[in-house]
């Protein structure tokens, strides 16, 4: 059921048309389209007024859906995926569009770019200097490396999906304490979304509560994850809202973690 009291701020979710070009190595085949307008009628059938597009892995540089959908509807922001080498103006001019960051999905990957290379250096420091974020997944193993890279710019960091390393010590892993330290640190804010994905599901809930102990709601953001890829058939976005309840469960904190802090992050 909805929460009596809905999210204000959605931080995570896409959009897509099942004729957009998908890139070699898409881990995904959409099954069903997931437009703009069945975005904003999920949206509003929930009481969510605001919302965040995360760029889809799964069409590499195209971001020409997600600009449309920014340009129609001053209510969202967006993430993007681009090349090392994109300069400054155009991060300008997607700046304008409502772009607030760029989005590394490099959990996929076996190997993943340079980081440190100078065309990655140069992107993280126009990130910062836009006062953006990078938008990041990544392997458990290569974890600590590429935040620690991240934070040397001064550009902020948004971890997806509860941080999602599949490893056998949990929240006991270096890789979450090192994700739980980057939040101490200031720079860092932790998605709580995503927790069908974890293997079983019931395991999202203690790096939540994790979450919540240490920060009280603060550098936290909710998002649903619509349209639940790979799950499509599986989950609901008021499961999404039940979820979060259920992870969170004073009002007070989930108005933190579902409107205060994304309000400031993504629309300030």
């Amino acid at each position: 059921m909805p929460l009596s009291e809905p999210p204000l701020v959605d931080s995570h979710f896409h959009v897509w048309r099942e004729d957009l070009p998908l890139i070699d190595r898409a881990w995904h085949r959409k099954g069903r389209d997931a437009t703009i307008e069945q975005l904003i009628e999920t949206l509003d059938t929930h009481g969510v007024t605001f919302g965040v597009i995360a760029a889809a892995s799964l069409h590499g540089l195209y971001n020409d859906y997600v600009r449309a959908a920014l340009k129609r509807h001053r209510r969202l922001r967006a993430t993007a995926t681009v090349a090392p080498t994109t300069d400054i103006y155009q991060l300008e001019r997607m700046q304008a569009e409502g772009f607030v960051g760029i989005r590394f999905v490099w959990e996929l990957l076996d190997e993943i770019p340079d980081i440190h290379s100078g065309d990655y250096r140069m992107l993280l420091r126009r990130v910062a200097d836009l006062g953006w974020h990078v938008h990041l997944t990544d392997r458990a193993h290569r974890f600590a490396d590429t935040v620690a890279a991240v934070e040397a710019s001064g550009a902020k960091v948004v971890i997806d999906h509860l941080g999602l390393f599949d490893t056998p010590e949990g929240i006991n892993g270096a890789a979450f304490k090192t994700l739980m330290a980057a939040v101490e640190r200031g720079r860092t804010w932790v998605k709580l979304s995503g927790g069908f994905r974890f293997k079983p599901a019931s395991e999202a809930k203690q790096y939540a509560q994790a979450l919540v102990k240490l920060t009280g709601g603060e550098r936290l953001v909710w998002g649903s994850d619509w349209p639940f890829a790979a799950f499509e058939d599986e989950v609901t976005y008021a499961d999404t809202i039940a979820a979060f309840e259920d992870w969170v469960p004073d009002p007070a904190v989930r108005r933190i973690i579902s409107g205060t802090t994304p309000l400031r992050l993504y629309f300030t």
